[in-house]
């Protein structure tokens, strides 16, 4: 299940549904509106398979890192969410759920970060 924070711009989630990347989104689909952002670990948690995508940079963090979901902090502009979020979806390390769990990322343009579950250090792969 792909969930996007508050911060993504309603016209970033209907871009993505019309691509068909099936999206739910804090405050609309699940959890409820203004939710903070140490609710919404709890939230994950209670969640199965689920990716989370923001552009708060402050939950690249280490420690966040957990096997039930992943989390994807977007460190690019606000309209570009979508098209990054659909890049990152078909990136051969992060297709499948699988592969996204237990990772903290961060996504830039020009490359991605990310913490694996069991990792000491950052890895970084090219687009």
């Amino acid at each position: 299940m792909t969930i996007l924070d508050e911060n993504i711009p309603e016209d970033q989630r209907q871009l993505l549904r019309s691509w068909r990347v099936p999206a739910r989104q804090i405050g609309f689909e699940v959890g409820r509106p203004g939710m903070k952002d140490d609710e919404i670990i709890p939230l994950l948690h209670r969640l199965e398979k689920s990716t989370f995508f923001t552009r708060d940079l402050g939950f690249y963090r280490s420690h966040l890192r957990h096997s039930r979901y992943g989390l994807v902090c977007l460190a690019v502009g606000q309209h570009e969410a979508a098209s990054f979020i659909r890049r990152f979806l078909r990136h051969a390390e992060f297709h499948t759920q699988t592969r996204r769990s237990g990772k903290v990322v961060r996504v830039n343009p020009s490359a991605i970060a990310f913490w694996r579950l069991h990792g000491n250090e950052e890895e970084q792969v090219a687009w």
